[in-house]
């Protein structure tokens, strides 16, 4: 047989051949990197900010638009927005209490799935640009972030009810029916033109929250336009309003709201204990997820009094073991009892221990010891606790407040001293945290 007739079909398989490994290599180059991976995962925890214009009725956000009447939706489209006027918003104090309470990055809804765009866009004019507002809310939101040191995040959702209206669609979110974007092309080429905005107006993005279904084309658009940016929804796991059971391998992130909605929400709400947010906290990075924690401004732009208390109670807590929850990795033993772990990324045998108070709180100047079954010292190891000197009780001289260590059959023994006076009824009730160096899980 003559082989001359096979050398095209050959070098047209070859071809196809490496135009697939091309796309294959294309389609994961379009995807988080290891590095950026890992510097998400020391972050640990971020703040996440619903917000939009039907905070004017203290509604949720966006989805009173599933379901309801023609005449709610015409005047939500129409009506609304000229309500929307924020004049106290002032993103700086956002970043301010952001950043003194341990956060260390932000996501805002740019979008959110009404439509609303919370920058002056050329795609609609269902926008920030045409309220009484009329001023751009994105730029000096990604501006206080960066002068505060803070990672840009913004959330932004391919799902469009306000597009979905245009096109007579019924709104909804499910359903065999469903046109989402890769059923609706026009949809999608309008979500990736919203995207360029943002990705090419406002200079590098650290994450993006791609909420939505079948939104794997954005995705990939996103770090065409920025590939250092991290997608966290829409590429890793985001368990909403749970912590998960188990650690789960690689970033992942758990999203909470303060109270029962992610919008702001002026009656009925039920928030969380700042101690409640803490202990959240706490699980969750010993499990090696970050917690991307809820506010909703009021209309006004203002963070509601309730829940800036919260975050200021985190703020006390973040300032003294801030350490504890940045830059870390879960354990091979993440807990015992009530007793969590974390350890040093840049050095694995340097473990925190999280103490509960227990029922009766611990007083000050109390010393309390306990035996850590997991974990192994030797002659090199040591034990401090974080936020205090080990050397004085403010008012009792005659107290050690040394921290102690020793080696046993049954574990590792730990004593130390609740020192440090936070509140002036040294009534203070969370975790503390214990540092020890130079250990290992056995």
């Amino acid at each position: 047989m003559n082989a001359r007739p096979l050398l095209p079909i050959a070098c047209a398989l070859l071809l196809n051949s490496s135009m697939l490994l091309a796309e294959v290599e294309r389609s994961y180059d379009l995807r988080n990197t290891q590095a950026r991976n890992e510097s998400f995962m020391d972050w640990g925890m971020g703040l996440f900010i619903h917000w939009s214009l039907d905070a004017e009725l203290g509604s949720v956000i966006s989805h009173s638009m599933v379901g309801a009447s023609d005449d709610y939706l015409q005047r939500y489209v129409h009506e609304l927005p000229g309500y929307f006027d924020p004049q106290e918003y002032d993103p700086e104090n956002w970043a301010k209490l952001a950043k003194l309470a341990g956060f260390k990055y932000m996501v805002l809804t740019a979008k959110h799935h009404s439509g609303f765009c919370l920058w002056p866009t050329a795609t609609t004019e269902f926008s920030i640009k045409n309220t009484p507002y009329g001023r751009d809310i994105v730029g000096p939101y990604i501006d206080a972030c960066r002068k505060y040191g803070l990672k840009v995040g913004l959330y932004f959702s391919p799902e469009d009810f306000w597009f979905l209206l245009k096109q007579d669609q019924v709104i909804r979110r499910r359903g065999a029916d469903y046109p989402h974007i890769t059923h609706n092309n026009e949809l999608l080429e309008y979500a990736k033109s919203q995207i360029k905005e943002l990705l090419t107006g406002y200079g590098p993005i650290d994450v993006i929250f791609l909420d939505g279904q079948k939104n794997d084309p954005v995705r990939e658009y996103v770090h065409e336009l920025q590939p250092h940016c991290i997608v966290s929804r829409g590429e890793m796991e985001t368990p909403e309003q749970r912590i998960p059971d188990e650690p789960i391998p690689g970033p992942w992130e758990s999203c909470f709201t303060l109270g029962t909605q992610w919008q702001f929400k002026p009656t009925n709400e039920d928030y969380k204990s700042g101690g409640e947010l803490i202990q959240m906290l706490i699980e969750i990075r010993a499990k090696g997820g970050n917690l991307l924690i809820n506010t909703g401004p009021d209309p006004s732009g203002k963070i509601p009094f309730e829940q800036e208390r919260r975050f200021r109670e985190l703020a006390l807590w973040m300032f003294v073991n801030g350490e504890a929850i940045h830059e870390i990795r879960p354990c091979p033993v993440i807990r015992e009892g009530d007793i969590w772990f974390t350890r040093s990324a840049e050095n694995p045998d340097t473990v925190y221990a999280f103490i509960p108070q227990g029922e009766d709180l611990w007083d000050r100047g109390e010393r309390r010891e306990f035996i850590l079954k997991s974990l192994v010292a030797d002659e090199s190891s040591s034990v401090s606790v974080l936020g205090q000197n080990d050397q004085v009780v403010e008012y009792a001289p005659e107290t050690d407040p040394r921290s102690r260590f020793e080696q046993t059959p049954e574990g590792l023994k730990v004593s130390v001293v609740r020192a440090q006076r936070l509140y002036n009824n040294h009534r203070w009730p969370n975790p503390m945290v214990v540092k020890l160096t130079n250990v290992l899980f056995n």
